[in-house]
């Protein structure tokens, strides 16, 4: 286990609370399952779903692992070559929209030869952001010109969230608003990001009405989603208010403490217990506690990408931890405002929770990539203290050499005391000797006459 965890690079915090959420997700799982097993199979054995999410959950927990190895500015030039291609696929998608239990669903598409269902706007949120990101990161030292950032900004925005639009309106619209938030952080001009707002909004309402004037001209989910703001602003009944009835009641009956795991009630009722609504079965089954534990988790996460974007150095790592992150918790938020009727239904899953393949995938993608900044800073912050331990003890090396030095040099001023104090000893001495003798004419006239002058 040790190893595993040594080789997890990033921010372990996030790490944890990701790993918490998606451990924490096979108990609601499972037990809303039974739903789906007894409709489909009439047997109400759900071991064949959790296993399936098991498997979901454990190829995510791989890409996110594969991902944050790869160093997060390589998504730069990425984003720009997968722009293209995700347009591509959300034109496929709006055409060939697959049927999901008999029900029109052309946010989705099927992949050949595997059967899994994939949706295309959540990979084409991430390659957006991610391409908003290096947009306002080049742009940082020179002041942005509104027409050149119309093209080579706002173009790709509004054609990669025109195409989203119509089968999928709260994606579109999140999309939109975490990338005005994105421009906001990025210190786009405030002026130009108030045109680009009002310009998205009555884009939107343009649309809408002329697809309630023309209903036959869009065949897919616009009714649906138009039908759904309107009955929600509305008392008509219909059947997302017997969705929102039923959630209701299983929030209510779940209390302070909830009625225990397995044991709700309302899954047998709800048709997305296991995805959609599938807050409103963990309160049942955990009560308000259980909730509360679930949103703390989410604003640990949130804290966390805080933290993680205000320690990366570049401001293309703080736009990709913000843009990333931010829309995986206001997208848990809406998925539980959506149980409460705080918000109309909208089809957003809660995030590594809700069963599901892609949306999983998607999910742990954008928070590799997260991890992956955070890996970035993890290394630099290593070197820097490498850096600092090596010059401390460099620092402690001059200090040990400059002592040995001194002590030599010590050793070598007291050898010279001592043998100029033995040469001044022999002077003396020589001196002393001179001094005593009894000069002689006869023996030596010099010194003799040498000897009296100094008398």
């Amino acid at each position: 286990m040790k190893q595993l965890i040594s080789r997890l690079h990033g921010d372990k915090v996030i790490w944890a609370f990701v790993a918490l959420l998606a451990l924490f997700s096979f108990m609601p799982v499972f037990s809303a399952s039974s739903n789906l097993a007894y409709m489909r199979h009439g047997s109400g054995n759900a071991l064949t779903y959790l296993l399936k999410h098991a498997i979901h959950i454990t190829i995510g927990f791989v890409i996110i692992y594969q991902v944050h190895k790869i160093p997060y500015h390589y998504f730069r030039g990425i984003s720009r070559i997968a722009l293209p291609i995700v347009w591509v696929l959300l034109i496929y998608t709006l055409v060939k929209g697959t049927v999901i239990d008999g029900a029109n669903a052309s946010r989705w598409i099927q992949i050949p030869f595997i059967g899994i269902s994939f949706q295309t706007s959540t990979f084409a949120a991430i390659v957006l952001y991610i391409f908003v990101a290096r947009y306002l990161s080049k742009k940082r030292e020179v002041a942005p010109d509104f027409k050149q950032s119309l093209l080579e900004l706002w173009l790709p925005v509004f054609v990669t969230v025109g195409l989203i639009f119509p089968a999928n309106f709260s994606t579109a619209a999140l999309i939109f608003s975490m990338v005005i938030m994105l421009t906001f952080i990025g210190k786009y001009p405030l002026k130009y990001i108030g045109i680009i707002l009002g310009t998205g909004l009555l884009c939107g309402l343009f649309f809408i009405l002329i697809a309630k004037k023309f209903p036959d001209a869009f065949p897919n989910r616009v009714d649906t989603w138009i039908s759904r703001i309107d009955n929600f602003t509305s008392d008509k009944p219909d059947e997302d208010d017997y969705q929102i009835e039923k959630a209701k009641i299983a929030i209510a009956s779940g209390e302070l403490y909830g009625l225990g795991p397995g044991k709700s009630v309302q899954k047998n009722f709800l048709p997305q217990s296991s995805s959609d609504f599938i807050f409103a079965i963990i309160v049942e089954e955990f009560g308000l506690f259980g909730a509360l534990t679930v949103l703390f988790f989410y604003l640990m996460l949130l804290f966390r990408f805080v933290v993680a974007s205000h320690k990366a150095n570049s401001l293309f790592g703080k736009l990709v931890v913000v843009g990333l992150g931010f829309p995986i918790i206001f997208q848990a938020l809406i998925n539980m405002a959506v149980a409460v009727e705080l918000l109309p239904v909208t089809g957003q899953t809660l995030p590594l929770i809700s069963s599901g393949g892609s949306s999983v995938w998607m999910t742990c993608i954008a928070l590799g990539i997260i991890l992956s900044v955070t890996k970035k800073e993890e290394e630099i912050a290593k070197e820097l203290e490498e850096a600092e331990r090596e010059l401390e003890e460099k620092k402690k090396r001059d200090e040990v050499l400059q002592r040995i030095i001194d002590r030599e040099l010590n050793g070598v001023e007291e050898e010279v005391d001592e043998n100029q104090e033995k040469v001044n000893q022999m002077k003396a001495s020589i001196k002393g000797k001179i001094m005593e003798e009894d000069f002689s004419i006869e023996e030596n006239p010099m010194l003799a006459i040498k000897g009296m002058r100094k008398k």
